[in-house]
């Protein structure tokens, strides 16, 4: 039987590890042919041989590289947008260049690849009536939840879920659909590195584990199905809302 993502065009950013790279690959085998881009262009090598993904190098930062990645594809059918970072400490904390870098990765550069993509899915969906999805990668920190040492990160985020909510008002009628995820605390490399930068790494991670109810981490592979229903037609009714995966951190 053909998967869920048959026929479909997807762009996954900050792919090479993580929820990025297992959503990619969870989006392969659903059928879709997959752009797999990271800024590391190393880790993209986990890719090499998997049927319908092709890679390429891809800095979100650069606005003309992502302008120019997203011109030269087709008309992308979904458009996941993974790539973010994390910055530890309060507002006392955050200098101007710790807030710049954050809201730069973690809001800026959704700006940058949606305007890009949404003229050619305006276009294909006037010519064959498909609809795009986009799904953005927000959190439970920021406007659904406040962690300590989460200031401009759950700022950020915070601003992601609004540009979701607008770019769904705005499309909402003209064939694309914009939809956000909150994970909870996700055991990646991101987070090991995260972990041990901790003076202490052990209790670090103790701590992670701690303010989740189900008491453990959530795995990358885990994240991957809410994004797949997001990006295939079995969500051809949700626009515009936030699909919290955070292990009951928001009951």
């Amino acid at each position: 039987m053909p998967g869920r993502l048959a026929g479909k065009t997807a762009l996954v950013t900050a792919a090479g590890q993580g929820m990025g790279f297992a959503c990619a690959m969870q989006m392969a085998a659903e059928g879709a042919t997959v752009h797999a881009t990271d800024r590391d262009p190393k880790l993209l090598d986990a890719f090499k041989g998997v049927p319908n993904v092709s890679t390429r190098p891809l800095d979100v930062l650069d606005d003309e590289a992502v302008r120019r990645t997203i011109d030269e594809l087709p008309p992308l059918d979904v458009l996941f947008n993974c790539a973010g970072y994390v910055h530890h400490g309060s507002i006392l904390d955050c200098t101007p260049k710790d807030w710049d870098f954050s809201m730069n990765l973690n809001v800026r550069a959704m700006y940058v690849a949606i305007q890009a993509a949404v003229p050619k899915m305006l276009a294909m969906h006037e010519k064959t009536g498909r609809w795009a999805s986009i799904v953005n990668m927000a959190s439970v920190a920021g406007s659904i939840k406040g962690l300590p040492n989460r200031f401009v990160y759950g700022t950020s985020k915070a601003a992601v879920i609004g540009l979701t909510k607008a770019v769904a008002a705005d499309f909402v009628q003209k064939g694309i659909r914009c939809n956000a995820i909150a994970p909870g605390t996700v055991d990646t490399p991101s987070l090991a590195d995260r972990i041990n930068a901790f003076a202490d790494p052990v209790e670090a991670r103790r701590m992670f584990v701690a303010r989740q109810p189900m008491g453990r981490l959530a795995k990358a592979e885990e994240i991957a199905p809410i994004v797949i229903f997001l990006a295939s037609d079995e969500s051809a009714f949700a626009t515009g809302q936030v699909f919290s995966v955070d292990g009951g951190m928001t009951i």
